[in-house]
């Protein structure tokens, strides 16, 4: 896999309270691509933060409705993925 695919398969760590919760059970959470798959997470995971992962859940986050100027609409549907890391390994989503 290029690196140009990787960097783009990441597009930004998920930074909220469950997720600092889960950060202690080794799980972290990312807004991938919605046309990535768990193959193309996982390598992306392991090579920018060079740790080894043992599982990779991905779902797709539905766009909310919402009123425009009296237009019903949607905002655009994007990709959660969940990544677990071996025990003992880290990631850091809070460095830049």
């Amino acid at each position: 896999m290029n690196q140009e695919k990787i960097l783009k398969t990441l597009l930004a760590p998920i930074v909220s309270e469950k997720t600092s919760l889960l950060s202690a059970q080794n799980q972290y959470a990312f807004k991938v691509r919605v046309d990535s798959n768990k193959k193309e997470i996982k390598a992306a995971i392991e090579s920018l933060f060079g740790v080894t992962v043992e599982n990779v859940t991905t779902s797709v986050v539905k766009g909310k409705k919402k009123v425009f100027k009296g237009k019903i609409g949607r905002r655009v549907n994007w990709k959660k993925a969940m990544v677990k890391v071996s025990e003992g390994q880290m990631i850091d989503v809070t460095a830049s």
